[in-house]
C-alpha cells in the first residue's frame, strides 16, 4: 500500500499482521489503523460496496502473508456502524410506514453478527455511502432549478455506477426521506426515483411524476433508437463508398437504399424526440417558476402551440415502427435477389455523377477525402428512392410499446 508509513518493514507489518488478542486497550490502535486503511483504499478505489473476502485475501498480501485481524476489524467495524450488510439495507421500495416499523424492530431487537458470518456477504461503508449519495444529489441538482425533481432508474444507475451502488444510495436517501422509487406499469414496468434538493419533506408521488417518468423513459428509447440508426447510417455510407470506388454499381445501389431509408427513419424519430422534450422542457419551466399545478395545463398548450396531439404522436410511432421493419424487410430482399433493370435506370445518372468524382478526385495530387464524403453525403441525399411495398407481420417491438404508451401519455396531458 503506497503512502502507508513503515509497510515496508518487516518488524512493523508483522507486528501489525497478528491476530487482536488480550483487552481492547491493547490494540486500539492496531484497530484504528485497519479501520483507517480500509476507508482510505476503498476510497481510492471508488467503492462503498465491498467484498470482505477480496479485503482479507487481496487488497494488504504481502508475498502471499495476510493480515489474522481483518475478520475482527470488520467485525468491529459492524458493530460501531462504519459498515452494515448489504442485505441488511432496507428495500427502497417499502413505503415509509413499513420502514418505521422495521427500524424499531430493529432498535428493540438487535441481532449479533458473529466474526464468521462477516464475510458471508458484502458490506456496505457508511461514511462512503454518505458521500456519494450527496455526490448524486449534487450532480442531479445542477441540472434543475426545481426543489424535486425526478429521473429514470436508469439514469440513477448510470451516476452511481451499477445497479447495486443505485440500491444502497436510494435506500439510503429513502430513509433520510430525500428521496422516493417510483413503479408505473404502463404496458411495461417503469421505474424511477423522484429526489429532493431542499430541506423541506419531500412531496409524495404525483400523477405529474408519473407523467414526467413516463416521458423520460420514451425519450430513453428514441435515443436509444437514434444510436442503431446513427451505426446503420454508418455503415451504409461506409459502404457505398467501398463499393462505388471498386465499381460495384449494383451494391453501391443497395447501400443508397438503405443508407437512404435509415436517413428517413432517423429523421422521423428526432422529430418525435423534440416534441416529447419540448413538453418535458415547458413542464420544468412550469415547476421552476412555482407553477406546478398549472404543469400539465401548460403541456397540453404547448403541444396546441406546436401543432401536435395524441393522434399525431400515435401517428409518428406507427410510421416509425413501419419505417423500422421495412427497412429490415428491404435489406432481407436486397441479399437474396438483385434489382430489376428498370430501378437501376433511376440511379445510372447518380451513379456515374460519383464515379467521375472519385476519378477526377483520384487523379488530384493532393488528397480530398473529406470533399469525397462531402459528395457522396449530398449525392445520396439527392437520391429520389421510390417506396417499395412490403407485407409485414405483427411483432411486439419496442416502437410498438413506445407507439401506445405515447399516446395515453399526451391524452392524460
Amino acid at each position: 500500500c503506497e503512502g502507508v508509513p513503515d509497510w515496508d518493514d518487516e518488524v512493523v507489518a508483522t507486528a501489525r499482521f497478528k491476530a487482536f488478542s488480550g483487552q481492547r486497550s491493547d490494540w486500539e490502535l492496531k484497530f484504528q489503523f485497519w479501520r483507517d486503511l480500509i476507508l482510505k483504499v476503498s476510497r481510492q478505489f471508488g467503492l462503498f460496496i465491498i467484498d470482505p473476502v477480496q479485503v482479507k485475501k487481496a487488497w494488504f498480501n504481502r508475498g502471499g502473508i495476510t493480515p489474522l485481524c481483518i475478520d475482527h476489524v470488520l467485525l468491529l467495524m459492524h458493530s460501531e456502524g462504519d459498515v452494515v450488510r448489504i442485505s441488511d439495507l432496507d428495500d427502497p421500495g417499502i413505503g415509509r410506514i413499513s420502514r418505521l416499523l422495521r427500524t424499531v424492530r430493529n432498535l428493540m431487537v438487535q441481532q449479533s453478527v458473529k466474526q464468521e458470518e462477516i464475510l458471508e456477504t458484502k458490506l456496505v461503508i457508511v461514511p462512503l455511502l454518505k458521500e456519494k449519495a450527496g455526490d448524486v444529489v449534487n450532480i442531479l441538482s445542477e441540472g434543475h432549478w426545481t426543489s424535486t425533481c425526478v429521473v429514470t432508474l436508469k439514469k440513477f444507475q448510470n451516476l452511481c455506477n451499477g445497479s447495486n451502488e443505485a440500491s444502497a444510495v436510494l435506500s439510503h436517501l429513502s430513509g433520510c426521506g430525500k428521496a422516493h422509487k417510483i413503479s408505473i406499469n404502463q404496458g411495461e414496468l417503469i421505474e424511477g426515483v423522484k429526489v429532493s434538493f431542499s430541506q423541506a419533506a419531500l412531496p409524495s408521488i404525483s400523477t405529474l411524476d408519473c407523467d414526467i417518468l413516463h416521458l423520460l423513459r420514451t425519450t430513453e428509447k428514441l435515443h436509444d433508437q437514434l444510436e442503431v440508426m446513427d451505426q446503420r447510417c454508418e455503415k451504409s455510407k461506409k459502404s457505398a463508398l467501398a463499393s462505388l470506388k471498386s465499381g460495384h454499381r449494383k451494391v453501391a445501389l443497395r447501400h443508397a437504399r438503405e443508407l437512404k431509408l435509415a436517413t428517413e427513419s432517423r429523421e422521423k424519430c428526432t422529430s418525435l424526440l423534440n416534441r416529447v422534450e419540448e413538453v418535458l422542457n415547458t413542464i420544468a419551466d412550469s415547476e421552476s417558476t412555482k407553477m406546478v399545478s398549472e404543469a400539465i395545463k401548460t403541456g397540453a398548450r404547448v403541444m396546441k402551440d406546436i401543432k401536435i396531439s395524441a393522434d399525431d404522436v400515435h401517428d409518428y410511432l406507427e410510421e416509425l415502427e413501419e419505417t423500422i421493419e421495412s427497412q429490415k424487410q428491404v435489406e432481407k430482399a436486397l441479399e437474396s435477389a438483385p434489382y430489376p433493370d428498370t430501378d437501376d435506370e433511376n440511379f445510372e445518372e447518380e451513379l456515374l455523377e460519383l464515379e467521375m468524382d472519385l476519378e477526377s478526385e483520384s487523379s488530384q495530387v493532393l488528397p480530398a477525402t473529406l470533399d469525397t464524403a462531402d459528395s457522396l453525403t449530398e449525392m445520396f441525399s439527392e437520391l429520389k428512392l421510390g417506396k417499395t411495398k412490403q407485407t409485414l407481420e405483427e411483432q411486439a417491438t419496442e416502437p410498438a410499446r413506445m407507439k401506445d404508451s405515447g399516446k395515453k401519455i399526451l391524452e392524460a396531458a
